[in-house]
């Protein structure tokens, strides 16, 4: 243990022995001191992370919280939950966030800050998002959630994105085509034309990767006015493509400049995307014909 490391725990000792003093009775003292106790647990639970003595930080942690919610404080003890949070990624022990951050929402709503409560786990689902993807959807649904009670539309249409960006990288397409449908709405209430127009693009690319080309031009009928041209033109081309069977066609169009510098997540749907194959069957049974009839000539020279 460095000479650092043994000083704070030092301290981190002496504030946890202040803080129980603080919550003891006595004859004078009717009622424990929490403010002080709440407040020398955290002091000493930070103390404890400096040392890098994870466990005892977040059991200093968890008796703030306590002693936050015997006074109710629940901002502050929503804020001490946010640092259980972040003492999950320094111990290594991410499936911890969820009950933590989920607590912290809570709070904060019941303390009436929902901006703080989605900014809580906005956080969270990026601390996840890289090795617990499908944790980190949950976080921005809950976002999404807790912002549009408070009818903050420009708001919800942030995290409306993160949701569909974020189930397109999982290949969960039914429920992304739900979730592109939503955030289009969203944004028609913000008159955000030119970024309905990207969605529509999206939306098209989704359903194109459920196999379902039929929606695709539903999709393209109903917001394609909301398109730039140059959106319109390609996506006019790539229906065409995938209606005549046309993969080389289809194959150009999702390699257009604009649908590759979309978000990162569609741009790599849009290689992932299978290409429509009926006339490379029949090319390849034509192939076959050629070559069967070669055999039989080259059978009768013999």
């Amino acid at each position: 243990m460095s000479g650092i490391a043994a000083k704070k725990i030092a301290e981190a000792e002496d504030l946890v022995k202040q803080a129980e003093k603080s919550l003891k009775l006595s004859m004078l003292k009717w009622v424990p001191d929490y403010d002080s106790a709440a407040d020398e647990y955290s002091k000493a639970a930070t103390a404890y992370r400096i040392a890098k003595s994870y466990d005892k930080s977040k059991e200093c942690f968890l008796k703030a919280i306590d002693a936050y919610k015997n006074n109710k404080s629940w901002f502050h003890a929503a804020k001490a939950y946010e640092q259980i949070i972040l003492l999950s990624k320094d111990a290594d022990k991410l499936h911890e966030v969820e009950e933590y951050a989920n607590k912290s929402a809570s709070l904060y709503q019941q303390h009436g800050s929902p901006e703080a409560a989605a900014s809580a786990l906005d956080k969270a689902a990026k601390l996840t998002e890289s090795k617990h993807p499908d944790m980190a959807l949950r976080f921005y649904q809950h976002a999404l959630e807790v912002i549009m009670i408070e009818d903050s539309v420009r708001q919800a249409a942030e995290y409306a994105s993160k949701v569909s960006r974020i189930l397109v990288k999982l290949r969960r397409y039914d429920e992304a085509t739900n979730a592109l449908k939503k955030e289009i709405s969203l944004n028609q209430q913000t008159e955000s034309y030119g970024q309905i127009g990207r969605l529509v693009v999206a939306l098209v690319m989704v359903q194109l990767a459920r196999g379902d080309s039929v929606e695709a031009e539903k999709t393209f009928r109903e917001w394609g006015n909301c398109c730039e041209p140059e959106e319109v033109s390609t996506l006019q081309t790539l229906l065409q493509a995938f209606d005549d069977e046309d993969p080389e066609l289809a194959a150009r169009m999702l390699a257009s400049p604009f649908i590759r510098h979309m978000d990162v997540e569609y741009a790599i749907l849009s290689k992932n995307i299978p290409l429509p194959q009926g006339i490379q069957l029949e090319k390849k049974a034509g192939e076959n014909a050629v070559e069967t009839n070669d055999a039989e000539d080259e059978g009768g020279l013999c």
